[in-house]
């Protein structure tokens, strides 16, 4: 059974979705603001969340951006704003669709259908097919997600493209050189320097001993690889 979170500020709104997504056979859980919804889905497993933008505390917006820095379930927005402007700023802070008030709540049940066939039969395969693992460091290439003995990671855009270039070629040498090419796709003369100074970042975050890496290996005089483990 899937479970959708509802979290709205109004109760009667509440009660109604619930009425029929529990009629069509889904298990619900409720809030009434950000706040209680993030310490929900951070209890609970949760496939769907629906979440109204206006909310005290904390709001439908600030929550989804909270939610994104470690969960990629759908969240679908309620707003009385229609506007397309509205809809693209809801859209830009990480939900995944965006419903508007009044709405019909059988046409709400069937983009919560939607989201959730989505995320359980795509996006869980993607992300199983994009992980590639050494030991225990995982990076996932569909979710852009790192793990290091299950931990999340936290790494700058330009960090991950570091990692990920030299992770999909795991125990090959690449030079300074070669790295700055791919991951900035562009010729440099004097790449050592930048590229140097986000390994020694990366190391730092995915490294138990920065200094005595396991992962992040330098070859002396030829560059840098992933180290392969089983």
């Amino acid at each position: 059974m899937f479970t959708v979170l509802v979290c709205d500020d109004d109760k009667a709104i509440l009660d109604s979705i619930e009425i029929y997504l529990r009629q069509d056979g889904y298990n619900v859980l409720k809030a009434e603001n950000g706040i209680e919804a993030i310490e929900i889905i951070k209890n609970n497993s949760v496939h769907c969340c629906i979440m109204d933008i206006m909310m005290p505390g904390l709001d439908g917006l600030s929550a989804t951006v909270k939610l994104r820095e470690k969960n990629n379930i759908p969240i679908i927005l309620l707003s009385a704003k229609s506007e397309d402007t509205d809809k693209i700023a809801g859209l830009s802070f990480g939900a995944d669709d965006y419903v508007t008030k009044p709405f019909n709540p059988l046409e709400l049940l069937a983009r919560v259908k939607s989201q959730i066939r989505r995320y359980t039969m795509l996006g869980s395969l993607e992300a199983k097919e994009g992980e590639i693992t050494t030991g225990g460091l995982t990076v996932n290439t569909v979710t852009k997600e790192v793990t290091v003995d299950g931990e999340q990671v936290k790494l700058t855009a330009t960090e991950y493209g570091i990692l990920e270039f030299l992770i999909k070629n795991l125990g090959r040498v690449f030079t300074t050189r070669q790295i700055y090419e791919a991951v900035w796709d562009e010729e440099c003369f004097a790449a050592d320097k930048t590229v140097t100074v986000h390994i020694r970042r990366i190391r730092e975050k995915i490294e138990i001993n920065p200094k005595d890496p396991k992962y992040l290996m330098v070859v002396w005089g030829l560059g840098y690889k992933v180290e392969k483990y089983q």
